[in-house]
């Protein structure tokens, strides 16, 4: 199957999808779609696993998210509603267990990881941080790039980044202004974008300045549906949707900015 667009970030392992996952799979494929299934901890990025070992067209990325380190609120959509004690245990994370879901030749990446204090509280610094390098050395031993979340924690972020990581990788849903993105940027990491450009202008100036080339387009389903979809659960089959906005904030054609982000995805992710 010939695949036209990438999402670069995606979570239809997640319970939101429980009653059509297979569906919303193969219609995304069907699409021309290719995705990467991400992982937020240990349940997650096993089920991320197996998915992608069973479809051409899906790869996983495992990690252990920044708001999974300590006691947080509970996404239902996430692991649902019978499992609120999952989500406020925390966890540490495991080195080797994730080692060994990294041996698989589907997975691509490592995430998503980094550090969030927006829903986390920054008491929890010191703890995401610990799991962040942990994180970092993970990708390092296996070189394979990192799937970052980073919200409000650029500054310390990007220093871990610099003191520990000898790959590269994605900014997930880039959230920054043109000065943040440039740092990145300068580390070597790409950008990746939400169905969110589709109905806010907030992010047009990072879109249109970063080059091309470090550019990637991502869903983040079941979350951030674009227009004009939107108020309904998204999924990786609408990534053309915001492509194509891409291409009309940068006021390029539109089928090079297609070809140009699937191709980054590919050098990125190290996929053929």
């Amino acid at each position: 199957m010939t695949f036209r667009y990438f999402d670069a970030h995606t979570h239809p392992q997640f319970v939101a999808y429980d009653a059509d996952r297979e569906e919303v799979i193969k219609r995304a494929l069907e699409a021309g779609v290719a995705m990467n299934v991400v992982g937020t901890q240990k349940d997650t990025s096993a089920a991320a696993v197996a998915l992608a070992e069973k479809y051409d067209g899906v790869y996983a990325s495992i990690g252990l998210h920044p708001i999974h380190t300590s006691r947080s609120f509970h996404d239902a959509q996430e692991l649902g509603e019978g499992n609120k004690e999952f989500t406020s245990r925390g966890e540490q994370l495991d080195f080797d267990y994730y080692k060994q879901l990294g041996s698989s030749e589907k997975v691509i990446a490592i995430g998503e990881c980094g550090l969030d204090y927006y829903r986390v509280d920054e008491s929890t610094k010191d703890v995401q941080f610990e799991n962040f390098v942990k994180q970092i050395e993970l990708a390092n031993e296996l070189r394979k790039p990192l799937m970052l979340h980073i919200r409000n924690a650029y500054d310390d972020a990007i220093e871990l980044i610099k003191s520990h990581a000898r790959v590269q990788g994605d900014v997930h849903f880039f959230a920054g202004g043109w000065g943040v993105a440039k740092r990145f940027l300068d580390l070597g990491f790409t950008l990746s974008f939400t169905g969110v450009v589709t109905f806010t202008h907030d992010y047009d100036e990072v879109v249109k300045n970063a080059p091309l080339d470090m550019i990637l387009s991502e869903t983040d389903a079941p979350y951030i549906t674009p227009t004009p979809h939107r108020g309904k659960r998204n999924e990786s089959m609408h990534i053309p949707l915001i492509v194509q906005r891409i291409a009309e904030i940068r006021e390029e054609d539109p089928e090079r900015v297609r070809e140009q982000l699937l191709q980054n995805a590919q050098r990125v992710f190290s996929i053929a």
